[in-house]
């Protein structure tokens, strides 16, 4: 017989993950999989123990990782995109054309609207950081400017353009799990994402002025660029590309058929300008693009892409999502919920509480992607029952997950930026600032209520009725 499950239940089986999480990223630096395989054991015996049977129990894994399929598809195309337009050399052209724009007194903005370019035109954070972001640090320490202010411009451009790119996999993912249109989800994020980035742009320039009388060390921008021409063919043409993706953005095409077309495009492009075999261009798609040009610098740049690359973050939505299935439909969440939702009374409460659980979530279970998982689950209904539009949640999701996921040291955001640009969460908080605003401005739409949509009675009607179908399926859904 099947018996509640109450909150000090679901309280212990993320205590015991985000230990072993703890353990396993922040003291042994090693994958967070393991340690969401063993929380999904964990919530299994537990669903076990409360009269759930082994197949009711992998039902639910099933049902977890259905959540995620369509948010996987374009989490693979991404990686095509990624390959085909480093080989097109369309990601060589918006470097080459962004590095001439640099300057001391400007240095901060400049590579924080190039580092936000350069992400919104691939969706990674973790790659731009590692590419355009460390070449940014070489540049602004030869500068004197200290790391500290450089890293959070990097990371403030860095995560504008992978919260705002239809190719970024926690885009992909907020939009999908909530059930959210990728481009409305998208177009709802500009009211607080881009308040955040005037916020930042002003906040850079104030802080450059003291580094308007540097001299600028070029040495290094001009070896780059020169390996730059020597290796692709660069052409503003070639930002046609983008161009044009950002186009069917606008006119609302579907984010498959638009990723499709931006990757035949970059693959013609890698054939055609660049000069490359089809056979290159095909293992291109595959495996990511490969460069020796005898630059360390340039090779890192622009050795990644590929459906290879993107299979480490499949398989950690897919293991993420097995774990969130069983919390959700064994009806562990649910418990957790009616515990959080006793100080969501208001619109404002329900997203700030929101916000909350993802920061929280970053800062527990250290990983950026269970941040978006798990209160996406746990929150859907209360935003349905409240008539408040699910891209109401999914902006919260990106506000509260995406963001905030690079100020825990121990989070593998934290772990990478560290690793990547030599910076610590502890030095470098203050400075990005983009993803500290954008929260706040979340919170105060939602008591002010400004930009928050409510659903019309047609969508309320039908809201209901899914949540009706699936409440028929699994009475124990949140």
């Amino acid at each position: 017989m099947k018996k509640e499950i109450k909150a000090r239940w679901t309280i212990l089986t993320f205590l015991l993950m985000i230990i072993s999480m703890g353990i396993a990223v922040a003291v042994l630096e090693t994958s967070p999989h393991v340690p969401l395989v063993l929380g999904t054991v964990i919530a299994a015996i537990v669903a076990m123990k409360h009269g759930f049977k082994w197949r009711e129990v992998e039902e639910m894994m099933y049902k977890g990782i259905k959540l995620a399929l369509p948010a996987i598809v374009i989490i693979m195309l991404v990686g095509f995109t990624i390959g085909a337009w480093v080989g097109g050399g369309v990601v060589a052209t918006m470097i080459f054309y962004g590095l001439k724009l640099i300057s001391p007194a400007w240095f901060l903005v400049t590579i924080l609207f190039l580092c936000a370019i350069v992400s919104l035109a691939i969706g990674s954070s973790w790659s731009t950081m590692a590419t355009v972001g460390v070449a940014g640090m070489g540049i602004g320490l030869s500068m004197g400017i200290p790391a500290a202010m450089i890293a959070g411009a990097v990371i403030s451009g860095a995560y504008f353009g992978d919260k705002m790119s239809p190719l970024s996999d926690t885009t992909n993912l907020a939009s999908g799990l909530t059930g959210t249109a990728l481009f409305d989800h998208i177009r709802h994020m500009l009211y607080t994402t881009v308040p955040g980035l005037i916020i930042a742009v002003v906040v850079f320039g104030f802080l450059g002025r003291k580094f308007s009388d540097v001299s600028m060390q070029s040495e290094s921008i001009t070896t780059t660029l020169q390996v730059l021409q020597d290796t692709f063919y660069i052409s503003p043409w070639l930002l046609i590309v983008p161009v044009a993706v950002i186009v069917m953005v606008a006119k609302k095409v579907p984010a498959i058929p638009a990723l499709v077309i931006g990757i035949i495009l970059g693959f013609l492009l890698q054939i055609t300008v660049q000069g490359g075999s089809v056979k290159f261009a095909l293992e291109t798609l595959q495996s990511g693009f490969v460069l020796a040009s005898g630059n360390e610098l340039v090779d890192q740049l622009f050795n990644q892409g590929g459906l290879d690359g993107m299979m480490n973050t499949v398989s950690m939505t897919i293991v993420a999502m097995t774990f969130g299935g069983i919390l959700e439909y064994s009806g562990m969440l649910k418990s957790l919920l009616q515990v959080i939702l006793k100080f969501a009374k208001s619109t404002g409460s329900l997203v700030t509480s929101t916000i909350a659980a993802c920061l929280f979530t970053n800062g527990t279970c250290s990983e950026q992607y269970i941040s978006i998982v798990v209160p996406s689950r746990m929150f859907s209904n209360a935003y349905r029952q409240r008539g408040l539009h699910s891209k109401n949640l999914s902006r919260a999701l990106e506000d509260g997950g995406t963001l905030t996921s690079v100020f825990f040291p121990w989070n593998t955001c934290g772990v990478f930026i560290f690793a990547t640009l030599g910076v610590s969460a502890f030095e470098y908080a203050p400075y990005a600032i983009l993803n500290f605003v954008v929260p706040i401005i979340s919170i105060i739409y939602a008591y002010t209520g400004f930009a928050i949509v409510k659903m019309t009675p047609e969508e309320i009607e039908e809201a209901n009725k899914q949540a009706a179908e699936e409440e028929k399926l699994n009475p124990t859904v949140v």
